[in-house]
């Protein structure tokens, strides 16, 4: 039993031609995936309808980057994110508060998906995987209860030690019915859960098993897990129904009045008496009576509606005063780890390109875009990025007539196929029409199990006709149906 990344939200995704609504999706986190460092953020001025490939020569060496420094506070969670201005190697995945810090000295952790950490704040640095080369992405982390280490766990089960943190077992090596999307440590710091997509619960060290999901038919993935004071458990799924093993109180849920945004992560206050959950959109939910509101992204960031940062995680400050979410499109990326064993520079200026795009809503105005008329707009993203990049492609409305392009001129794969950067995973059944083919992005990032990044226009959490530019990822393609909310039918060389 397993379970996929650790962003499992559901974003919203455009494709085909003018008049389409957008197909709704899963995305994972892990994660799925989002967000800027203080940066400028471009306005791309054009007359709706009219904009050209030319018109955004210059956005192409400034990236677009959404505001919030890709961690957003709310209460007394102070702005204590240090990284500068460059490029990552790889999309940021997730993040663990420092349990020593304190309400008026704060820190936390950022872990990226090749595994490198972040320190920020009083919390201290204990190592990273960033040098090497994983076969899976990491999707989630977990500190010791003194601050002195952390684990990280990736989405094969392998999970790694640093700092006083203590290795008791893993499931890397171990065929696993879903990919691993969380994890959660005792109280004691000696030994942890590990959670799949499906619900399924490994737990090592003193961890007890208290029951799992896994073999149960759920309505939506789990998406993250935490641990209960004395033992115990909770899970959550996409759409908000909770689940609580050993000790762990139940308090409520989302269940049943399913979230217009599938619910990515959770958080429980000190004493285990009230938990939030976290919607892609930046929507909080509290449950219980210790669990405190200070604010969300409900509305778009600064009130902007069409302003609204893919979410990925959720962690209470030291004593419950306030919360950080995790926006993994605050950075900027190389996605250069686990390097392309290939490279090209046709396949390195789609990367480039394709992530200097990543913004909020380009041009306002419902469906408005700079790559072409105002309608649908994924395709017209994937095919301008290609063409800026030297692919000889036509500008297409509708994400099927890529398919046909790349049968005619290149090569298509079966979706059970590796691809590399720079190709076009393509959403859906078949290339027929706009019912059958529903989304396209352009691969960012490959690592060796198969599992995929992504860059995709007209997409993310935002009302549809308002949608942006969005990293999504990592997952595994044939996992796309529970994380994307549908499959992929074929890949499509550059």
């Amino acid at each position: 039993m397993t379970r996929t990344g650790t962003d499992s939200g559901a974003y919203r995704m455009g494709g085909g031609q003018q008049g389409d609504r957008a197909p709704r999706a899963v995305r994972s986190g892990g994660l799925a995936a989002v967000l800027g460092l203080v940066g400028v953020l471009m306005t791309v001025v054009a007359t709706p309808g009219s904009a050209q490939a030319a018109d955004l020569g210059l956005s192409i060496t400034r990236p677009h980057v959404y505001q919030g420094g890709g961690v957003i506070s709310f209460g007394n969670a102070q702005s204590i994110n240090s990284l500068g201005a460059g490029k990552l190697n790889s999309v940021m995945v997730t993040m663990a508060v420092n349990p020593a810090s304190t309400a008026a000295h704060q820190g936390y952790w950022l872990a990226s998906a090749d595994g490198g950490v972040f320190a920020a704040g009083d919390a201290a640095f204990h190592g990273s995987l960033g040098a090497l080369n994983l076969t899976g992405p990491v999707v989630g982390m977990a500190a010791t209860p003194d601050g002195g280490g952390y684990w990280l766990v990736a989405l094969d089960g392998g999970v790694f030690a640093f700092g006083d943190a203590r290795f008791y077992g893993s499931m890397g090596g171990t065929p696993l019915n879903r990919p691993v999307v969380g994890m959660a440590a005792t109280g004691d710091g000696k030994g942890y859960w590990l959670v799949a997509s499906d619900g399924g619960i490994f737990a090592f060290g003193d961890a007890g098993f208290h029951g799992s999901m896994g073999g149960t038919p759920l309505v939506a993935p789990v998406t993250g897990m935490a641990a209960a004071p004395g033992g115990g458990y909770w899970m959550v799924a996409a759409d908000g129904g909770m689940f609580a093993f050993g000790n762990a109180p139940f308090y409520g849920s989302l269940g049943g009045r399913a979230p217009s945004n599938p619910v990515v992560g959770m958080t429980v206050t000190p004493h285990g008496k009230g938990y939030l959950l976290v919607t892609t959109d930046g929507t909080i939910s509290g449950f219980g009576d210790g669990a405190p509101y200070y604010g969300s992204l409900a509305g778009g960031y600064g009130g902007d509606p069409a302003n609204v940062p893919p979410v990925a995680a959720i962690v209470l400050t030291p004593g419950t005063g306030g919360y950080w979410l995790l926006e993994p499109d605050g950075w900027s990326y190389s996605f250069t780890n686990p390097p392309d064993r290939t490279p090209s520079t046709t396949a390195s200026a789609i990367v480039s390109i394709a992530d200097s795009q990543v913004a909020n809503d380009p041009v306002r105005g419902s469906f408005c875009n700079p790559y072409g008329p105002c309608e649908a707009w994924c395709a017209l993203f994937a095919t301008w990025v290609w063409e800026q990049s030297g692919v000889p492609v036509s500008s297409y409305p509708f994400t099927g007539s890529i398919f046909y392009w790349a049968a005619a001129h290149t090569q298509v794969l079966p979706p059970s196929a590796t691809p590399v950067p720079g190709d076009a995973v393509l959403y859906g059944t078949s290339p027929y029409s706009t019912a059958t083919s529903l989304h396209v992005g352009l691969v960012m990032q490959v690592w060796p199990d198969g599992a995929i990044v992504t860059v995709e226009g007209d997409a993310g959490p935002a009302p549809s006709g308002s949608l942006a530019v969005i990293i999504n990822g990592p997952y595994l393609p044939s996992q796309s149906p529970q994380y994307n909310g549908m499959p992929i039918y074929a890949f499509a060389r550059f």
